[in-house]
């Protein structure tokens, strides 16, 4: 019995360090009726594509947003590097836009005075009935504070999962600590109060497409923005 037992715990431990190993893909999709971005509004009707692997709790993610109703409308190319452990996470994260200090918009031009490239590390803690996460800007195109000086902006939230007639729910409130132009502020701020809610539809047995909505006030700004959209993923 004591070897069966044994052979079991093997069994369980052996197939843990095998799920482990997979090296895991993410090809995904949104489309939104405007993009709204920690309280701001970055864009109107945007198509934004996910294309991301991870292996043992290492990430590399790539994402985008592009304007589809309003050529003016800033484009958007993301690249982050995250590592996660247990409920810890950790990242960094290059922002690229196509507005910023360069006017030829070229995306390998890092110069610091001279770049349309943001980065930002952040570190997160999920403790499961609710999560926290910090980022700062620690170069390239950051916000000024009152003195005209790199402000290191700023950004934490807590968010709050829950479930509710069937649908997903997500609560953040988030907020900027101190003053920087690129978050609108002049000092702590609350800037992102939202209610998020995400519902699968089923199509077929099996395929379904993730529809949500989100309700998002930004206190500091006096705005408010109604967002809907939906995701495709295979």
């Amino acid at each position: 019995m004591k070897k069966m037992m044994i052979l079991a715990w093997g069994l369980v431990l052996g197939g843990t360090a095998l799920a482990q190993d997979i090296i895991e893909t993410t090809i995904k999709t949104d489309f939104v009726n405007e993009y709204v971005w920690r309280g701001q509004k970055l864009g109107d009707v945007a198509v934004q594509p996910t294309l991301g692997i991870g292996y043992k709790g290492l990430s590399l993610t790539a994402w985008g947003s592009y304007g589809l109703s309003n050529k003016d409308d800033v484009k958007e190319f993301d690249l982050t590097f995250a590592y996660s452990v247990g409920r810890l996470n950790i990242g960094i994260t290059d922002y690229w836009f196509s507005e910023g200090l360069d006017p030829d918009r070229r995306y390998f031009k890092y110069d610091a005075h001279g770049t349309n490239h943001v980065f930002e590390a952040n570190v997160g803690y999920d403790f499961g009935f609710a999560s926290l996460q910090w980022y700062t800007n620690f170069a390239g195109n950051d916000g000024t504070n009152k003195s005209g000086k790199r402000a290191y902006s700023s950004y934490f939230e807590a968010s709050v999962p829950f479930r509710l007639v069937g649908v997903s729910w997500v609560a953040t409130a988030g907020a900027v600590p101190y003053a920087t132009t690129s978050y609108g502020t002049n000092g702590f701020a609350v800037t992102n109060l939202s209610l998020r809610a995400t519902k699968d539809i089923k199509v077929t047995d099996s395929f379904s497409i993730p529809l949500f909505g989100q309700l998002t006030g930004n206190p500091c700004s006096q705005k408010a923005y109604l967002v809907f959209g939906f995701t495709l993923q295979p």
